[in-house]
């Protein structure tokens, strides 16, 4: 009997230990080790016309949680209204606060006052600059942009962002209509940090364009309406225009 106890004992502790195995594979390593999927960062989009509606609209599709924003908090309820799933409304400022990634999508002009506003809310995100300068529009940052760059400028403007440029060679109305031939169409896009690169390399994917790295932010130049970058190319199009281009 003894003997039989001491077994059903050992029995036992050799299920608990196993069973202490499997939660701790269970835990955030084991997630990994089965390719748990990440969960989607939270989009604040700071400007809501026709870029910033159009991609909102795709990302909230597909699973993200966007908070569009405006300086008309009305027609972004609106938008949400007609959006539904996976989309709110807030201020410029709420956007900012609620976005692990933010998405500038406003007049060129705006940015200077925005990176005041709002300040601490940008500090570590990544910014996803899809506003070009247009000098007649947005005056004289507009041609400081043009002559410097617009993302070198754009990182000034929005300091402690990590800035990658994007969405600025490509027609809004073509934004949101991606996904019936995904990859087709190449997005260029211009930045210095590695990680802010994968993360916008995965939303700009997830709506269906492919991404093209073409340089750091110095070539952001090239990324705005009437570059040899400017309109819809394929991937390698983009690869041997931008190889022909000088920071």
């Amino acid at each position: 009997m003894a003997t039989e106890f001491s077994f059903s004992l050992l029995r036992r502790r050799d299920v608990l230990r196993l069973a202490v195995a499997g939660m701790a594979i269970a835990g955030p390593m084991g997630a990994l080790a089965q390719g748990a999927p990440k969960p989607k960062p939270k989009l604040g989009l700071i400007g809501s016309g026709n870029v910033g509606s159009n991609l909102g609209r795709v990302w909230a599709q597909k699973g993200y949680q966007v908070m569009f924003s405006s300086r008309d908090l009305e027609a972004d309820k609106r938008l949400v209204a007609q959006v539904a799933a996976n989309s709110r409304a807030g201020t410029p400022q709420e956007a900012a606060a609620f976005g692990d990634v933010l998405v500038f999508a406003v007049p060129y002009g705006a940015l200077p006052e925005l990176g005041k506003t709002l300040g601490a809310s940008l500090k570590g995100k990544v910014v996803i600059d899809a506003s070009n300068p247009f000098p007649q529009r947005d005056g004289a940052i507009a041609d400081e942009a043009r002559e410097q760059g617009a993302g070198v400028v754009s990182a000034r403007l929005l300091p402690g962002a990590r800035i990658v440029r994007a969405f600025n060679a490509v027609g809004a109305a073509r934004m949101g209509a991606m996904n019936s031939t995904p990859g087709t169409v190449g997005m260029p896009m211009a930045s210095d940090d590695k990680q802010a690169i994968d993360i916008a390399s995965q939303l700009i994917r997830d709506i269906g364009f492919e991404p093209v790295l073409v340089g750091g932010l110095a070539m952001g130049k090239y990324l705005m309406p009437g570059t040899p970058l400017a309109g819809e190319h394929s991937p390698d199009e983009i690869r041997k225009i931008a190889a022909t281009l000088k920071p």
